[in-house]
């Protein structure tokens, strides 16, 4: 039994070539054999590229530098499959170069090494000088370099190195040790995750004149700090918080590169779900260049019914003592809310910061205010507070104050509002009141909308006055 085992394992050998990295010629793979890209951008810096190649193999090991990779990719998330699924390819090694070559690289690489110092000629019919030297230091305090009879802190001309290091390269690659029994070319599809890719969404919203609808565009802005470009680009963009571990080993995210969703339309963009997030998929293809930042539309709507209130927010501390003046004048928000459905609407938006612009008498789009959104699903209300409005004043003041008990008072309160427009205006009063509370007296009925707030709507007369009073029973502890 033991010699059967024996010749088994010396069978194993001999059919398994020998694997020496010294000995594997290098062969680089530009963009040249690029046959496509697809990048998925998150919210939380970070992407997923997929490079895919079309690389010509031998039989056996072959060393193939995938140049132009991210400067910032993840390494160890790095993985290499064949597109064809009958050819096996494996990877018996792999390494990221990111030591890119420039003068403070190179510099730093001959410490300890001789270089040659070129002295120029000072004057006419002279010729330049040369002389050996040793890089002692380099770096962003200066260079220290040792003659054969002195040393020197500075440099009166230029440096000449003898090669470049194997360690740097002229750009970001990373090196494969690949084994394969089939030999030609083949399409091979390289995916890894890096930071230095991100994206955010603005909004430009156009009011009506009759400020009941508004038109609404999405623009993605793409931002490419990764040290490489991508060219004629797939793009694909996640709206949602995907949780990143501290080192990523294999991402299965978004595996199929040429797969076909079946989303509803968004303007020339797809959407669909994947896991519990939202895919955004542009119908074109796009060119990211290395430190770019770029607009792409994402979605256009039209006619999108809009509401504007007025809305002015109390607040709950005054429920517990006397106060004379609460305040001179309370601050009343500009609320413009839309239901995200119907029409160009109705799919999950990300996201953003939404800008609202209206057209003066002159026709010219003058901005009224922005605010921005979470990420919103379809069917809910967008809420956009463009700011304070300017004509209507409200003022607070406390009438009245009883201490019922050490946890409990009964307080007394009230509004005056005035419109200073020359049109009747509707005021939401929201008072926050905190505890047990009840309203035993009130100019007008209030809502009780959630069980620690009241709410109130106030109709202002054109160029008029309304004044609201309630008196509030109030139980803060037991």
């Amino acid at each position: 039994m033991k010699r059967i085992v024996k010749i088994l394992a010396a069978l194993l050998i001999a059919l398994v070539p020998a694997y020496a990295p010294a000995d594997v010629p290098e062969r680089a793979s530009t963009l040249a054999d690029q046959r496509a890209v697809n990048v998925t951008i998150y919210n939380n810096d970070v992407a997923l590229v997929h490079d895919r190649r079309r690389v010509s193999l031998k039989a056996g090991v072959n060393r193939i530098a995938w140049r132009d990779v991210s400067a910032s990719m993840d390494a160890t998330s790095a993985i290499l499959d064949s597109a064809d699924s009958s050819a096996q390819v494996n990877v018996l090694e792999q390494n990221f170069d990111y030591d890119v070559l420039d003068q403070d690289s190179l510099l730093q690489k001959y410490i300890g090494y001789d270089v040659i110092v070129v002295h120029p000629a000072k004057f006419a019919g002279e010729r330049d000088r040369r002389e050996h030297a040793r890089v002692l230091t380099a770096g962003p305090n200066g260079i220290v370099l040792q003659y054969a009879d002195r040393i020197e802190t500075q440099i009166d001309g230029y440096i000449v190195f003898p090669s470049i290091p194997k360690s740097l390269r002229d750009r970001p690659t990373l090196t494969l040790d690949l084994q394969t029994a089939r030999v030609g070319p083949q399409v091979l599809d390289l995916r890894y995750l890096t930071s230095g890719l991100s994206w955010s969404v603005a909004y430009v919203g156009t009011l009506d004149p009759d400020q009941a609808h508004m038109s609404l565009v999405g623009l993605v802005t793409l931002d490419n700090t990764s040290g490489t470009s991508y060219h004629d680009a797939r793009l694909q963009l996640v709206a949602g918080s995907v949780n990143l571990p501290a080192r990523i080993v294999k991402s299965g995210v978004g595996s199929d590169l040429y797969s076909v969703a079946s989303a509803s339309a968004l303007g020339g963009t797809t959407q669909e779900n994947i896991l519990e997030y939202h895919l955004y998929t542009l119908s074109h293809r796009t060119t990211i260049l290395d430190k770019q930042t770029k607009q792409l539309a994402l979605l256009s709507a039209s006619d999108v019914p809009v509401t504007k209130t007025l809305e002015l927010v109390g607040s709950t501390y005054y429920y517990q003592s006397e106060n004379a003046l609460l305040t001179n004048r309370l601050p009343i928000a500009v609320i413009v809310s839309f239901v995200n459905k119907g029409g160009d609407l109705g799919i999950p938006l990300p996201a953003g910061l939404v800008r609202i612009y209206q057209d003066d008498s002159h026709g010219l789009a003058q901005f009224v205010g922005g605010d921005n959104i979470p990420h919103t699903p379809k069917n809910d209300t967008v809420r956009l507070n463009l700011g304070d409005a300017f004509d209507i004043v409200a003022r607070k003041r406390q009438t009245g104050f009883h201490l019922l008990s050490d946890c409990s008072s009964e307080s007394s309160y009230e509004f005056d509002v005035t419109n200073g427009k020359d049109v009747a205006q509707d005021l939401t009063v929201i008072e926050p009141i905190p505890g047990d509370w009840t309203i035993t007296r009130e100019s007008q009925p209030h809502v009780k909308q959630s069980a620690r707030s009241a709410t109130w709507v106030l109709h202002l007369p054109a160029d008029g006055k309304t004044t609201l009073t309630y008196t509030a029973n109030v139980v803060w502890c037991r």
